[in-house]
């Protein structure tokens, strides 16, 4: 005699292994060295700058005195990285400042940089690039670190389950 056919409701579920490997578990904490690492740079180089534009941005005025250096600017996609090493001579001495900005975008041809800064603190300086795109900054970057930081919980949270199931078989 056949055995009867099985129905859908009959069929055999499969679950994975409770081994957990070793392997998966290197490259999630790779991946959560690597965003961490992307996340911290962003802090150190991008945010500094937005936040001191945001101080100056209704008191800022072009100073003819100062020039931009090494200014560069790279497209991908939609977000734009732009760079500059900004020069002002005071009468206190010269103040030079490295400029970082991340924003999203259709690709322009060219950026023509004007240096602004506040009478009152020459020492901010930034350029109408940076004010004119404010508010686009500030979006993109939030954006960006907040899939970033979602990428570091999701691997921490991978982390824990893994070695829960790896310490589960242990015993």
């Amino acid at each position: 005699m056949t055995p009867p056919a099985k129905t859908e409701a009959e069929e055999t579920l499969r679950l994975p292994s409770e081994r957990t490997s070793w392997t998966v578990i290197f490259g999630v904490l790779f991946g959560f060295v690597l965003f961490s690492g992307i996340l911290a740079a962003s802090a150190l180089y991008t945010a500094p700058v937005l936040i001191s534009d945001w101080q100056v941005r209704e008191t800022a005025q072009p100073v003819p005195r100062a020039r931009v250096a090494d200014g560069k600017c790279n497209a991908k996609l939609v977000i734009h990285i732009c760079n500059a090493t900004l020069t002002l001579s005071t009468p206190r001495g010269s103040t030079t400042r490295r400029v970082n900005y991340v924003f999203s975008g259709p690709q322009a041809a060219n950026f023509d940089l004007v240096v602004m800064a506040d009478p009152a603190r020459p020492d901010i300086v930034t350029t109408n690039l940076g004010l004119d795109r404010l508010w686009n900054r500030t979006i993109t970057l939030l954006v960006i670190d907040g899939a970033i930081l979602a990428c570091i919980v999701g691997a921490l949270v991978s982390i824990i389950r893994n070695g829960r199931a790896a310490f589960r078989v242990a015993m």
